[in-house]
């Protein structure tokens, strides 16, 4: 089980009740003040809290944490200690934590990030408006594998692109997060590409 820290934006924030006095207004809040980078507040302690007790008290240790929107190192490194202080420690009691590879640095410096988390998801809705998004995720996933990490993907695109679940198969990938409305059609598409892939008829470059 893989949970998702939060990641609501600016203009997200400021639609809840009383939002509006605290949050500022940012001209494009998708590249703003969110995901990672509001970690170092008191907010983001309740959702550790929230995770060890299902962790630790619940006896729920599959639960994974996943970080959004995290720009450098430098920032995983704060979030971690916000983590550590509130007793979510990587590796302690065999806990992992993901970051989501939605921003080119993440891609670029992915042997960093994989210093600094146990494994990678693809947010391929915020990558492909980032940069080249097929591009990046050929290179993570080949960086994320050499560095022993595992790499996963989230995003409506394999849901409605039969080729492009092919190309992530090609690619490596190691898991695809699809509505669940979309399962079974997606689980035929990745059975054949894997066919194919075995089969040698597709190759890296090909769609």
């Amino acid at each position: 089980m893989v949970v998702r820290t939060s990641d609501f934006k600016t203009n997200e924030y400021a639609r809840l009740l009383g939002g509006r006095t605290f949050e500022p207004d940012e001209a494009n809040p998708m590249i703003g003040w969110r995901g990672a980078s509001r970690y170092y507040s008191d907010g983001f302690a309740l959702e550790c809290r929230a995770l060890r007790r299902v962790r630790d008290e619940m006896g729920l240790t599959n639960v994974v944490v996943m970080i959004p929107f995290c720009r450098t190192p430098g920032e995983a490194d704060l979030v971690l200690d916000v983590m550590g202080a509130q007793g979510l420690r990587r590796g302690q009691n065999g806990l992992k934590i993901y970051v989501m590879a939605e921003i080119p640095s993440n891609i670029i410096l992915v042997r960093e990030f994989s210093e600094r988390f146990d494994g990678f998801s693809i947010g391929s809705n915020d990558l492909t408006q980032l940069t080249l998004g097929t591009r990046s995720i050929h290179r993570l996933v080949a960086g994320a594998h050499e560095a022993g990490r595992t790499v996963g993907l989230c995003g409506q695109r394999p849901s409605d692109d039969p080729a492009f679940t092919e190309f992530l198969v090609r690619s490596g990938i190691d898991s695809i997060s699809v509505a669940p409305d979309s399962f079974a059609a997606v689980k035929e598409h990745v059975a054949r590409a894997e066919g194919l892939r075995r089969d040698g008829d597709v190759h890296p470059g090909t769609r």
